[in-house]
């Protein structure tokens, strides 16, 4: 491998001209730029880009729609699409336009590679041409790029020269070259790939576009079809996975995901906040993003359940215990219907509307659905009646009937209507009403656990909690069937009960789901044992399960102390192999007090990037107020650092999917307490752990736990 930087960088060696490079002008620039320097001629063809991606800009800007559309809709939806189009053509000056650079050698084969003989791509983060539509950056997504990634010394792919270009801000300021079909060129680690993976991180999480590794390349490229489930530890990039595959999806399946949506799933607002502009760097601006209390918001959350309760509610078996509720409403007729046309009347007896009430059952659809088809049967029937009277009744005759007041009252009486908030209200609040639809599913102790200690009156004064909510969608998705999206992210995946996998899973019953999640992470009582029945709930039980265990985030003598815990936590996993050559800053202090965590804080501050102070819940406004009287300030999660704030207090509860560059790790044996039991605190101390990207520093006054030691 050879390299090239600036003079005051002197890291590498000069370098012969790639291939297809010449003296000659070309669309690399004027013959005025020296062959021997091709940093030179690589900016210009970065300035050239930009100048391509501006003038595209402003070719959307000049489109005149006002002779195109036949009416103010379309001409609203047009314009929308126009300003999203904008949108997507921003060019980002801190953000390298194209990252890296292959040099094709031949495609003898319809099995080669793309790429015709000699032809070099550039490659980058979106497309972009020149004025006569031939490619100047070419998308990241697309076939002729995927060798950037997947293209070895062992298989090369028909590249000749692989080259990754380094920046200083939106600067070109070095290259790297591997001559990938020069077998006296021995295989080198990239030190720019290195830099990148450990370049500081100050503000929200950043695409891993220029950095994506072959087994990581794989997943991201997995077809829409099918669901993939992504087992990762700390750092091994499964977030930044599951976002790069879902702007894949958007360019291979463009027009169907437009229809049908997509959605990423996160824990919680800080986390979404934190990944919410990864996608948009990518140009994909359609893409939704909720957490799971979004998805099944349909009453307001003002209530909390101890663990016990929150168990039992997000209990796979509550799912039938609603259903068999909800069904209980059904009764079977026991008088006639009769329906007055004129001066003809015409009679249902029970036992032919018994037959239909049957039958709609049997179909197992949506209660909702067989309730609105019922007078349609009913109405059917009449029909039948005076066909064979000899009349000739059409398809208004059967509306007319199905709207007829003796069949309404008979649809009320057999099938009324059920809200599934109300029903979910009285499950919780009547002891007999519950232990008659839960029997030999639920035991007395587990409905006693559920059972609300004194009953609320009405749907909008009850306290429902997060469990709660999911127990209404489940109900609601009973009654009515939930709509279905193309595909579903799911981060942090491990946390999950099954009746939120089932919630999710709602989502993408038609569509396919990229689950993303570390079994060691999972911290809610209700976590989930494995993938396998993880995926049952979801309804994607025929996913590919894969896992990641190569860390490119965590610094190897943090992640090397952080799994002494697996074997507590998680047994089985393999632990995650940190590729960095860096090893990091690693610590461990005995601390006086806070005095002495305001002072790690203050030291690591002294570097370049953002810094994480994380802590049990409960130390959070002690250390607060300790770094205000210091004159330092502090940002919660969620809120993005800047140059001159670098400082998140973090609150162990909320550390999940965070990452900063240094961490002071406050107290483990407060975060580890704070849970309700051990193993649960341990994988919340695991996760703390985690956190940091080149230094950590863990302050105790208090003994560590002996896992650690």
């Amino acid at each position: 491998m050879s390299a090239s930087t600036p003079v005051d960088d002197p890291v590498g060696e000069s370098v012969d001209e790639p291939v297809g490079e010449s003296s000659d002008e070309s669309a690399d620039g004027p013959a005025s730029i020296p062959a021997d320097d091709p940093l030179a001629r690589e900016r210009t063809h970065l300035a050239a880009s930009r100048s391509a991606l501006r003038a595209m800009r402003e070719d959307v800007e000049a489109l005149d729609i006002s002779d195109v559309t036949a009416n103010w809709v379309n001409a609203a939806a047009l314009a929308h699409q126009i300003e999203e189009r904008i949108k997507a053509l921003a060019d980002l000056s801190d953000t390298p336009l194209f990252f890296g650079r292959l040099d094709y050698l031949h495609s003898p084969g319809a099995e080669q590679a793309e790429g015709a003989d000699g032809e070099r791509f550039y490659i980058g983060r979106r497309h972009v041409h020149d004025a006569d539509g031939d490619p100047m950056v070419i998308d990241w997504r697309a076939p002729v790029s995927q060798p950037f990634y997947r293209a070895s010394k062992k298989d090369p792919l028909d590249i000749a020269l692989r080259r990754r270009f380094g920046y200083t801000g939106g600067d070109l300021t070095a290259y790297e070259d591997e001559h990938l079909s020069d077998p006296a060129e021995a295989a080198t680690t990239s030190k720019l790939l290195q830099q990148e993976i450990e370049r500081p991180r100050v503000g929200p999480m950043r695409d891993i576009v220029a950095t994506i590794q072959p087994e990581q390349d794989e997943i991201v490229r997995s077809g829409l079809s099918g669901s993939v489930c992504v087992q990762g530890g700390p750092g091994t990039g499964k977030t930044a996975v599951g976002l790069h595959r879902v702007a894949y999806l958007l360019y291979a399946h463009r027009e169907r995901l437009a229809r049908t949506g997509t959605l990423v799933v996160g824990p919680n607002r800080s986390f979404l906040h934190y990944i919410e502009q990864v996608l948009p760097a990518l140009g994909e601006l359609t893409v939704a993003q909720a957490t799971v209390d979004d998805l099944v918001a349909h009453v307001e959350v003002r209530g909390t359940d101890d663990a016990p309760a929150a168990v039992v509610k997000g209990d796979a078996r509550m799912a039938e215990v609603l259903r068999r509720a909800l069904y209980a409403h059904v009764t079977m007729p026991t008088e006639p219907v009769v329906v007055v046309r004129g001066s003809r009347r015409w009679r249902v007896p029970a036992y032919e509307l018994e037959e239909i009430v049957r039958q709609l059952l049997d179909r197992d659809i949506r209660y909702g659905a067989a309730r609105d088809a019922l007078p349609q049967r009913i109405a059917h029937a009449v029909l039948v009646q005076m066909e064979r009277a000899g009349e000739a009744p059409d398809d208004r005759v059967q509306d007319a009937v199905a709207r007829n007041s003796a069949v309404k009252a008979a649809v009320k009486a057999v099938w009324p209507a059920v809200d599934p908030a109300k029903l979910v209200l009285r499950l919780l609040g009547d002891p007999e009403f519950l232990a008659e639809h839960a029997e030999g599913l639920l035991d007395e102790q587990e409905r006693k656990t559920i059972l609300w200690a004194k009953p609320a009156r009405s749907v909008k004064s009850a306290k429902w909690s997060a469990a709660d909510a999911v127990l209404i969608d489940e109900a609601t998705d009973l009654v009515q069937r939930t709509h279905s999206l193309g595909h579903v992210v799911l981060d942090e995946a491990q946390d999950l009960s099954p009746m939120q996998y089932r919630a999710v899973g709602r989502r993408c019953t038609t569509g396919s789901a990229t689950v993303l999640g570390d079994l060691a992470q999972g911290t809610t009582p209700w976590a989930t044992r494995s993938w396998e029945e993880a995926l049952l709930h979801l309804g994607k039980q025929d996913a590919l399960i894969e896992e990641l265990t190569a860390g490119f985030r965590v610094p190897t003598d943090v992640i090397t102390y952080a799994s002494r815990l697996l074997p507590h936590i998680a047994p089985g996993l393999t632990p995650v192999a940190s590729i960095r050559e860096n090893p990091g800053f690693f610590e461990v202090r005995r601390s006086g007090g806070t005095d002495d965590v305001v002072s790690a804080c203050r030291e690591l501050l002294r570097n370049e990037g953002s810094v994480g102070l994380i802590a049990a819940d409960a130390r959070v406004p002690e250390l607060a107020r300790a770094l205000t009287a210091a004159g330092i300030t502090s940002i919660a999660p969620g809120e993005e650092t800047t140059h001159a704030t670098r400082l998140t207090l973090v609150p162990a509860s909320l550390a999940k999917g965070l990452e900063y560059d240094y961490v002071v790790l406050d107290e483990p044996r407060a975060v580890v307490d704070a849970e309700p039991d051990e193993r649960t605190g341990l994988r919340r101390l695991y996760v703390a752990l985690t956190r940091a990207v080149s230094g950590l520093i863990v302050t105790h006054t208090t003994d560590l736990p002996e896992q650690l030691t």
